[in-house]
Formats: structure tokens, C-alpha cells, sequence
């Protein structure tokens, strides 16, 4: 995992760019981009972009790698004339073309932008238009996009810090706050750019799948109007059999962290069945005591922190919440198909499963490791 640094080809990386990133833990791999073009970039193995700079124009295949970062929510900051490679990858809104540069409102509440600028900033001079849904952070009269945030993870900051041999410690506070988060989101931010590339070619793919996931979800013996969550949802297959079980004034929420996933789910018709939520499972929007079945297939063992979410899965479960955990193959096939034996370190072990659900809040009522699947059912510790 690194930090992809785009910039001109003949310039290095700079120091306090490096400095911030190593402070997070975090490494750079630059990316020289020229009027000819820009290196492959792979986002399955990247935490943060940061564009320097871009020639103008910057080309297809920078611009490219930013609308790829952005669907990914792969975190992005773009400073001075890279701002113009962030814009421009995007839909074109509207913009307008020296004084000093001021902090909107909006600044105040956004994650990057803490504590007052400078007051002997540059603003920068050209005008530049903002695609629709930007947020101004910053402004100057006559400038006005001097800095701005796309969705919740791309930021461009166009004007100049430092200048004439002066002081950058806004710049490198700025540098470190975005390597920090980037570091923050980093779990998330791999598991978006794996699913946000495949998430078109999900559905056909695992459709083979489908009927074992309605099998399994129709286990949990939910009653109508119940409510029900389907954790990682991907694609939405659990959805119809969740449906048919709460019948139509049950609830049925698809809730999973990569958005492209949620968007197949919807072309795929199962908004029909139920709302689809972007959130992490770790920190559910979902009220206390609310829930009364909560469907996982293949997401527990691949957090970084299971007993975390089994914990705040039990926090959102009602006294009689049933929990089902399942995949679509066993433990030992899917090992095999990965060229390797059974890990007796692996969560959903029975031996390990069992007591990480107890500690969290519940008890395992059943346990099936088969061939063809892997299910285990548990319910709400009294």
C-alpha cells in the first residue's frame, strides 16, 4: 500500500509531502505525469493521491486516474495547478475569475481545513470551473474556488503558502492532517477500490450463488414487520428472501461500504426490496435496541476489528435479534481454492467464532462448516 504523488516528470517529490506521509506511516510512490501521459496506476493497492501539479491539459489517462480515484472515495488532495486536473475530471459546473483568501463556512466543519489561514496568502489568479456539487472552502474576491472538496474524500487547494522564501506551516499542517486520514481510511479505503472495479460484473458473476444466499437468509425465521439488517450486502442477494420473510411492513436495510456496490444492487432491482444505506458496519446509523435480524455473508472475517463490530452489531440488536453469518462455499474450499491449509488462527474456526461472539453479546446456536457453505447462526445473549 503507498501514496501515489503525481506531478510534473521533472520534479521530485518534496520534502514535506514525504515527511508528512512517513509521520503517518504512510509511502510514496510517485507518479510522473506529462502532456504525453501517466504510469499504470493500480487503486487496489493505494491509500491517498496527491497531485502537485498537472501540465495542461493533463491528458486522458490523469484524468482518468482521478475519476477512478473518485468513484473508489479513494482520499484525493490536489494542490495549486493540480486543481485543475481534479476539476477537470469531473463534469464541468461553473466558475469565476485578488485579495485576501478566506475561509467559507464550510471549512469550519470539514476534516482538513482546522484553524485559520495565513493572512499573506496568494490567491490564484486564473478562474476555474467547479463541477456541480462542490463544496468552497476557501475564497478571495475575484478568485472565488481558491480551495473546495468533492464528495467526502477529494480536496483542491489552489492558492499559494509560503511564498517568497516564507514560512509553509499551514501547507505542511495541511499535508499532515490528509496523510492522517488517509491512514485513518485506509481499510476502507482498499476494500472500495476492490469492489468499485468489479461491482459491475458482481451480479453475473456470483448468479450462480443467489439461491444458496435466499436459503440461508430464509433460516433466520423472521417474523413480519421485523426489522432487518443485510451487513456487506454487495449486490443485494439476501434482499428478495429478507423481504418475503418481514413481509411488507417489515424493513429491510442493504448497508455496505463501497457505494458502487450499492448502485449495482439498484440496477439490480433491489431497491424493490428494501433501502440501500453507504455506512461502515463498525459504526451502524441504526438506533439502539431496533433490530431484529442482522444477515453477513463473507464480511466479518475480513474486518479488521470483528469483535468491534460484533459489539456494535449487539448495540443495534433487540432482546430476540437472531445473527447470521454465512458464505456461499465451506472454510476448507474456499482455503484449497487459495492454495493453502486450514488456518486454526481463522475467526470463523469454531473454536475461535464461539467465544469472540460471546464476549460480544451473543451465543452461537448453530455451526455448519459443509463443503458447499459455511453458516453460523447465533442469537442475543439474555
Amino acid at each position: 500500500m503507498a501514496v501515489v504523488v503525481v506531478q510534473q516528470a521533472s520534479a521530485g517529490v518534496p520534502a514535506a509531502v514525504s515527511a508528512a506521509l512517513g509521520a503517518a506511516g504512510l509511502t510514496t510512490r510517485p507518479a510522473p505525469l506529462d502532456a504525453g501521459g501517466l504510469p499504470p496506476v493500480d487503486l487496489g493497492g493505494v491509500e491517498g493521491l496527491i497531485i502537485l501539479s498537472a501540465p495542461h491539459p493533463a491528458g486522458a489517462a490523469g484524468s482518468a486516474l482521478v475519476r477512478d480515484a473518485l468513484a473508489a472515495q479513494v482520499p484525493v488532495l490536489a494542490l495549486g495547478s493540480g486543481t485543475e486536473l481534479l476539476a477537470a475530471a469531473t463534469a464541468p459546473g461553473s466558475g469565476s475569475t485578488g485579495a485576501a483568501v478566506e475561509l467559507t463556512p464550510a471549512a469550519s466543519v470539514d476534516p482538513l481545513f482546522a484553524g485559520p489561514l495565513p493572512t499573506d496568502l496568494r490567491p490564484h489568479p486564473a478562474p476555474l470551473s467547479l463541477p456541480p456539487g462542490a463544496v468552497v472552502l476557501a475564497t478571495a474576491q475575484g478568485h472565488p474556488a481558491q480551495a473546495f472538496r468533492l464528495g467526502s474524500s477529494a480536496w483542491g487547494v489552489r492558492f499559494a503558502a509560503g511564498h517568497d522564501g516564507k514560512d509553509d506551516t499551514w501547507t505542511e499542517q495541511l499535508l499532515s492532517r490528509f496523510a492522517s486520514l488517509m491512514a485513518t481510511r485506509a481499510e476502507h479505503t482498499a476494500t472500495r477500490a476492490f469492489f468499485t472495479r468489479r461491482a459491475d460484473a458482481w451480479e453475473e458473476r456470483f448468479a450462480h450463488q443467489t439461491p444458496a444466499y435466499e436459503a440461508a437468509a430464509l433460516r433466520m425465521q423472521l417474523r413480519p414487520g421485523a426489522t432487518v439488517l443485510d451487513l456487506g450486502c454487495g449486490t443485494g442477494r439476501a434482499m428478495p428472501a429478507l423481504r418475503e420473510q418481514v413481509g411488507a411492513h417489515g424493513r429491510v436495510l442493504g448497508i455496505d461500504v463501497t457505494p458502487a456496490m450499492l448502485t449495482a444492487a439498484a440496477r439490480h432491482g433491489r431497491t424493490r426490496h428494501g433501502h440501500l444505506l453507504a455506512a461502515d458496519c463498525t459504526r451502524l446509523p441504526v438506533p439502539h435496541r431496533s433490530v431484529h435480524g442482522i444477515f453477513s455473508a463473507g464480511l466479518l472475517d475480513h474486518l479488521t476489528d470483528p469483535r468491534t463490530a460484533l459489539t456494535e452489531w449487539a448495540r443495534v440488536a433487540m432482546s430476540d435479534c437472531v445473527l447470521l453469518l454465512f458464505h456461499p462455499s465451506g472454510r476448507a474450499e474456499r482455503a484449497a481454492r487459495h492454495g493453502r491449509p486450514l488456518d486454526p488462527a481463522d475467526l470463523l474456526a469454531e473454536h475461535n467464532l464461539r467465544p469472540a461472539l460471546e464476549a460480544t453479546g451473543w451465543n452461537l446456536d448453530e455451526y455448519e462448516d459443509a463443503p458447499g457453505h459455511f453458516l453460523a447462526h447465533a442469537t442475543l445473549a439474555e
